[in-house]
């Protein structure tokens, strides 16, 4: 009996081989530092997350804070000669940072796949998108031509591209922003990979596209079982595909939890003021969005305390001299932070104001 071109999407959890109750993506201690020409930037630095099988987790932080060089370093995208990584990568059950280059080329796209910032700059514009599709199936698996094209059009099917035979034959340039970001997440599905890293997917799209290709993001994470670990600064865009919520600062995850918690009771002062800072309803006309005063630390010259003391109006003086630990305050919920009491009541006095 011939297989039907339909069956490669089926779900990738159930293609998975091994430990179906270990997290699909292990990471311990990861840290990831740059050379330059005067002291290493420290962009990552002791980040430790994990994420299930058919789970989003989200990264959300300033600009700079270290979100896309952790996923980059899911996919092992950094240049070697001038990167120094340290901790525990497990992706799948494989030893991501202990891969050679031969092992690198199977992972990438067949385990784990990336969707770009911005796919005109990822699409290669010398080819039609549908033979970059066709290709990148058939470097990693045995298929003919015919049923890499028949798996292509499905895609193109399934992300909801119009005209998807017509559009097969177009090039990056031919296409609007949006069908281009849809485009891109097919050739990312195109492999059946079990880990989609999606780095800020919608921050070029207009609002009504964003909402577009976020409901087909967490539609296609139920569907197909994937993980994913998903890219942003918006905190609208967090919430709305997110399980779980990781907020970064200077390279550290300063407090993680599901997206319900965070939202309702944030503990660190950074993650607090980026609520305050974002807009919502209850915003009266010609009312001001709040800021976080100050800026980010030099990553090449971080403090010995707490990175965000400088700009935090809770901070005391062993807030500068300490990296405050990890305190959990309840089960899968907990933030960096010495000053949770303090920012305990903080939240409180926020949520009786709202």
């Amino acid at each position: 009996m011939m297989t039907s071109p339909l069956a490669p999407l089926a779900p990738a959890a159930a293609a998975a081989a091994g430990d179906t109750a270990a997290p699909l993506v292990d990471m311990r201690d990861l840290s990831v530092s740059f050379t330059t020409g005067r002291a290493p930037v420290r962009a990552v630095s002791g980040v430790s997350l994990q994420v299930q099988r058919g789970q989003t987790v989200t990264l959300i932080g300033e600009s700079g804070s270290g979100k896309s060089v952790t996923l980059r370093t899911m996919l092992m995208l950094h240049p070697p000669k001038r990167t120094q990584l340290g901790g525990r990568l497990v992706v799948a059950g494989r030893n991501v940072l202990a891969m050679h280059d031969r092992e690198l080329f199977a992972y990438r796209g067949k385990v784990a796949s990336m969707i770009f910032q911005e796919p005109l700059l990822a699409l290669d514009p010398v080819y039609s998108v549908g033979q970059q599709i066709v290709e990148s199936i058939r470097r990693h698996e045995s298929v003919s031509a015919a049923d890499a094209q028949a798996r292509a059009l499905q895609l193109f099917e399934r992300v909801r591209i119009p005209s998807p035979q017509r559009r097969l034959a177009a090039y990056p340039h031919e296409m609007s922003g949006g069908m281009r970001q849809r485009a891109m997440i097919a050739l990312a599905l195109a492999c059946r990979p079990q880990l989609l890293l999606a780095d800020e997917p919608t921050t070029a799209l207009d609002a009504t596209v964003q909402i577009q290709v976020l409901i087909l993001l967490r539609e296609l994470q139920q569907e197909l079982g994937l993980g994913i670990v998903f890219v942003t600064h918006d905190i609208g865009a967090a919430l709305e595909v997110a399980d779980r919520i990781a907020v970064m600062y200077a390279g550290r995850i300063v407090e993680e939890g599901t997206a319900r918690e965070l939202i309702r009771t944030p503990r660190h002062p950074y993650t607090q003021a980026l609520l305050r800072s974002r807009a919502h309803g209850a915003m009266a006309k010609g009312q001001r969005l709040l800021t976080i005063a100050g800026a980010p630390p030099d990553l090449a010259r971080l403090p010995p305390g707490c990175a965000f003391a400088e700009r935090c109006s809770l901070a005391a003086d062993a807030c500068r001299q300490q990296q405050p630990p990890a305190v959990e305050l309840a089960p899968g919920h907990h933030a960096r932070c010495l000053r949770t009491d303090a920012t305990a009541a903080a939240s409180t006095a926020a949520s009786l104001a709202a």
